[in-house]
């Protein structure tokens, strides 16, 4: 592999170029939160007041619109491997603009379905996916506390959106409250896109982690060694498939939990601020957690690290049949982000660690098909079940089992065969 003799004003700064585009990572992650359902879970009750809707039917809507948006998942990676970062994410931070206006002007069921379908596809699928996808592309030794530290911007948007929601709702409305989301992901996050996304450190001279080489040829001394899978190769091995089930309880019961937070804790006694206040704190936990996973995930097996997340998962279903007192909605949110963390984090990197760079979006993007499906379904089986019990109990125990075979799938991923170029 030749790299280009001209220094650029990337190769002499006096720190490495990939921590730039952790950061950006981490606007990227911030600026999904309008796709995201710990947002969009305090549009709900506005919305149905306004629009007299029942749960069941604004789940539905929610969950059609997400499988549409997890159909367009593979679509959306093999673009990241074929365009890359730089091209495509300038792409997302418009439509999302167009998304959020789309949903201002919502009145109609349809209306509504096809503002979740953009929203899950631009937001929760496509800019999730290429902001992990680039801090993968710029780290290998590193990966897993650079992924932790770009984790830093969904934590930060889970502790401010949610609260910034409920205010700008209170103030302004649910309508222009989407508008100014629009607004708000184009001014923090297009001038980065457009100025400073680089796809690969070795396509601007740079190798991943900063490593330095003497020549300006890349020796096989100095190349780190990685597996190198296209998605047809990995998906001939048995891990590709236990990775594939094993991701399937975090999105699916994450975003039930969400997407009916307010509406649980009520439903458990909680007052409606404080309800909306424990929403923020899903953040701060995930900034410490996300940290120590990316510290842990660079030291020991992902696949433990997953499997305690997914356990965990089990333990916060477990949580809310015993919420009784406001206070108990702190044990509830605790449990329910440290397992959060501790799998999404592990999960991140494993992709990479596994199956190399070479495919890493269209692999990556056909994960992210199985995990928004899944999370598709999330919302639904919480709100068809309440609106029959008027009662979270029974949708917990109904859903209790998954995290737990999610655990033994977890284990048995063990790595594929060494593959390289």
């Amino acid at each position: 592999m030749q790299i280009n003799n001209n220094r650029s004003w990337i190769q002499k700064l006096p720190f490495y170029y990939g921590w730039i585009i952790v950061l950006i990572s981490a606007l990227t992650l911030f600026a999904s939160s309008p796709g995201q359902t710990y947002v969009n879970s305090i549009f709900v009750d506005p919305m149905l007041t306004e629009l007299e809707w029942s749960r069941t039917t604004y789940s539905a809507m929610y969950t059609v619109g997400s499988l549409v948006a997890a159909l367009a998942m593979v679509f959306v990676g093999k673009s990241l491997d074929k365009f890359g970062a730089r091209i495509l994410l300038p792409f997302l931070c418009i439509a999302m603009f167009f998304a959020t206006f789309w949903m201002s002007n919502v009145n109609t069921a349809v209306q509504l379905l096809v503002g979740f379908a953009m929203l899950r596809t631009i937001g929760q699928g496509s800019m999730s996916l290429v902001g992990t996808n680039m801090v993968s592309n710029w780290f290998v030794k590193k990966r897993g506390i650079a992924t932790g530290i770009a984790s830093w911007g969904q934590g930060i948007s889970l502790l401010t959106m949610p609260i910034l929601a409920h205010i700008l709702i209170q103030n302004f409305g649910w309508r222009n409250t989407w508008t100014i989301f629009g607004a708000l992901v184009n001014i923090l996050l297009l001038p980065f896109a457009i100025l400073f996304v680089r796809d690969k450190p070795e396509k601007i001279g740079l190798l991943p982690d900063g490593a330095v080489t003497l020549n300006q040829e890349l020796s096989n001394e100095n190349r780190i060694k990685e597996n190198a899978y296209t998605l047809k190769e990995a998906m001939q091995t048995r891990v590709f498939w236990t990775l594939i089930a094993s991701g399937v309880a975090n999105p699916m019961i994450i975003t039930g939990l969400h997407f009916h937070h307010i509406s649980i804790l009520m439903s458990k006694g909680v007052p409606l601020t404080l309800a909306v206040t424990t929403m923020g704190l899903f953040g701060p936990i995930n900034l410490v957690f996300n940290l120590i996973t990316g510290y842990l995930a660079d030291r020991i097996s992902n696949r433990i690290l997953m499997a305690i997340g997914q356990f965990g998962i089990a333990l916060t279903l477990i949580s809310i049949l015993y919420i009784n007192q406001p206070w108990h909605s702190f044990i509830y949110i605790l449990i329910s982000s440290i397992s959060m963390s501790m799998f999404n984090t592990s999960y991140t990197v494993i992709w990479a660690n596994y199956f190399g760079r070479k495919s890493l979006g269209s692999i990556r993007g056909f994960s992210a098909t199985t995990m928004v499906t899944f999370a598709a379904f999330g919302a639904l089986p919480f709100g068809f079940i309440y609106d029959r019990t008027l009662s979270y109990d029974q949708a917990a125990l109904f859903l209790l089992f998954i995290p737990l075979i999610c655990c033994i799938f977890c284990i048995l991923s063990i790595p594929p065969p060494v593959k390289t170029d």
